[in-house]
């Protein structure tokens, strides 16, 4: 899960370059910018690639449009925390903002502080804590759904984890059951698509034109604000504003709005962005590491071994996290080759100095984790899969802020506790019981949306993880302990 959250108000630092260092990082010559633009309509993950080649610091002029690409530690730690105060949410988010509405993924300043202080206590370690069963029996429903097709057809691994996020979603932070809107999945991927148009077009073309990709998002937004407007209703027919989920905390701040019209829309967009980075990210990681164990056998191996080691045949407890240590080291291993957020951008509000190079007011500074996480300084054969390298024993002398799979600094994801609990107990669960094996022949291709995601879904055939039927996880017998 991916909500952005902690943080306190930042002052923005003005740097005063040296008369030595006003440089400008290297980059393709400006008439590339139309293989570029090409690149950033269709290989977004291949145009961050393309930056890098140039080195920790790179700048890409892309029609109006000049981006500076920074890609080492030290680069991340100022933009993202050091000088935060300076950069604000950047290209792609901007203009996402039109697809998604002023939610926590992309308001700013007050807007963002408000919303902030009203979600945290959500995610608190005590609340989260006491979450563990509700994700245990989701993940205990997702293993039977799957074992009903071993032997028969392929499923569609990103569907199946997209049901299980949104069924973890609504239970844990909402209160709600999800699975009654049969349409919130198709929805988001127009809003996703809305998105991505936004930005390669930058926000140029109006809403109002009747291009068919425009017609599908405002028919998705529509019926993602009555989902949302139903939530609410709902919460309020059956308990008013006095819960501790995310609905009734949205129902009483947003009546201190002194426009009931502002508060409505400002409680629709916060919904509509939680429903958003709540399930999409988690879904994505999950199908990405069902991928890549299925292509690395002593991997799906030692997880099963562990698996049954620690949980036996009952359903997992928070106790079990620390546990789990294998599970954990394969979960940050994924989200290394394949971080959720592949892309964090931001606009500088005022000139800065960063390695060196001159950064002007105004302009858009892209830090990449997909890039920064495979730096060959930092990662040995980074392109290679390899869960140890996360072994808390194993000491790296890594820089901290060369892996950020969930952003760093004052929007540092606030819900990255509960979403590594669910990977962890779902890859546990599904480890123990079965083997998930890819359908040969299929390309799985990596998209950069909003999240980064398989492209097209992931079609695995189901098998049992020993040969013979797993039985259900026992949901009365004895949880945690050694």
């Amino acid at each position: 899960m991916t909500v952005t959250g902690r943080g306190a108000d930042a002052v923005p630092k003005r740097s005063s370059p040296a008369s030595g260092t006003r440089r400008v990082p290297p980059g393709p010559p400006f008439w590339a910018g139309p293989s570029l633009f090409k690149k950033l309509a269709t290989d977004r993950l291949g145009m961050m690639t393309l930056a890098a080649t140039y080195g920790d610091a790179a700048r890409l002029s892309i029609g109006p449009k000049t981006l500076y690409f920074f890609n080492h530690p030290d680069h991340a730690k100022h933009v993202l925390a050091d000088n935060s105060g300076n950069y604000h949410k950047g290209v792609g988010l901007v203009q996402a903002r039109r697809a998604i509405g002023d939610g926590l993924l992309t308001s700013e300043g007050d807007l963002w502080r408000k919303q902030r202080r009203m979600i945290q206590p959500v995610f608190q370690n005590k609340r989260i804590s006491q979450q563990a069963g509700v994700i245990a029996t989701e993940a205990a429903n997702l293993v039977d759904r799957l074992r009903a097709h071993a032997g028969g057809q392929p499923v569609d691994v990103v569907q199946e984890m997209t049901s299980l996020s949104l069924g973890v979603l609504g239970r844990t932070l909402l209160d709600a059951d999800l699975g009654a809107f049969s349409s919130i999945g198709h929805s988001f991927e127009a809003v996703q698509d809305q998105a991505m148009f936004e930005l390669v077009t930058l926000s140029k073309v109006p809403m109002w034109v009747p291009l068919p990709k425009q017609l599908r998002f405002r028919r998705a937004r529509g019926e993602l604000q009555r989902i949302v407007d139903h939530l609410v209703a709902d919460r309020l027919a059956r308990s008013g504003d006095g819960g501790d989920d995310v609905v009734s905390r949205l129902i009483a701040s947003t009546r201190q709005e002194a426009d009931p019209r502002v508060g409505r829309q400002r409680m629709r967009d916060e919904l509509v962005t939680l429903l958003l980075a709540g399930h999409e990210t988690t879904a994505s990681t999950l199908s990405w590491t069902f991928y890549l164990i299925d292509r690395h056998p002593e991997v799906r191996e030692r997880l099963h071994a562990e698996a049954v080691e620690v949980l036996g045949d009952r359903l997992p407890a928070y106790e079990d996290l620390h546990r789990l240590k294998y599970t954990a080291m394969v979960v940050e291993e994924v989200m290394r080759l394949y971080p959720p957020v592949w892309m964090l951008p931001r606009e500088a509000q005022g000139d800065d100095e960063i390695g060196g190079y001159r950064v002007p007011a105004g302009s858009d500074v892209l830090i990449s984790p997909y890039t920064l996480h495979r730096h060959p300084a930092f990662w040995d054969a980074p392109d290679r899969f390899d869960p140890d390298r996360f072994d808390p024993d194993r000491p790296t002398g890594r820089p901290r802020y060369a892996y950020i799979p969930f952003g760093a600094g004052p929007r540092f994801c606030v819900g990255n506790h509960l979403g590594m609990m669910e990977a962890t107990f779902v890859i546990a669960m599904v480890a123990r019981d079965l083997r998930l094996a890819g359908v040969p022949g299929h390309r799985v291709v990596p998209e950069p949306m909003l999240s980064l995601r398989v492209r097209g879904g992931l079609p695995m055939s189901v098998h049992s993880a020993t040969g013979t039927r797993v039985p259900r996880p026992r949901a009365g017998s004895r949880q945690g302990g050694e």
